[in-house]
């Protein structure tokens, strides 16, 4: 594994995209930020707590299991929010965009909870090879990358973002 980024530069990364996020949406009291299940979920907190930070607002954060709504696996279990999305800015958060079929499956688990004002996508890391017609509108990093490398991030253990070979 080769270190990218390490934990510092990934705070100062999310640091900006907070900044982004409030810049592109006024109406603070509208958003939500759901963390797509694993990895996005600690850097929908990370985001929330910038923004708390620089602005003493409270980004409500839910964690969004689209293993439901997957197109390459059947899994009958769909996930369940306890909020209603109807009219909210629901901004998905992910660590890496690769093909969009993750940003695919989590749309649809959205509009299962609502129709949305709008819905965006942040990610940490852009590494291209897009399937579908998906763009993130807040990157952290774009890193291009090899169909057979990875990326793998870690932030839970404030390690840094890795590139690695398959």
């Amino acid at each position: 594994m080769k270190l990218l980024f390490d934990f510092v530069k990934v705070e100062r990364t999310l640091r900006r995209m907070a900044h982004e996020l409030l810049e592109r949406n006024q109406d603070y009291g509208n958003i939500v930020l759901l963390g797509i299940k694993r990895n996005g979920v600690p850097i929908a907190k990370f985001l929330r707590n910038n923004i708390l930070e620089f602005e003493g607002i409270h980004i409500p954060v839910y964690e969004l299991d689209i293993s439901g709504y997957r197109d390459d696996r059947k899994e009958e279990q769909k996930t369940r929010l306890d909020s209603d999305l109807t009219g909210k800015n629901v901004i998905l958060v992910d660590d890496v965009l690769y093909t969009g079929r993750t940003i695919r499956a989590a749309m649809d688990a959205v509009v299962d909870h609502g129709r949305p004002a709008l819905i965006q996508v942040a990610v940490l890391i852009d590494r291209g090879h897009r399937e579908l017609p998906i763009r993130a509108d807040y990157v952290g990093k774009n890193i291009p990358t090899r169909f057979e490398e990875s990326i793998v991030v870690d932030i839970v253990n404030q390690k840094g973002v890795y590139l690695t070979t398959n």
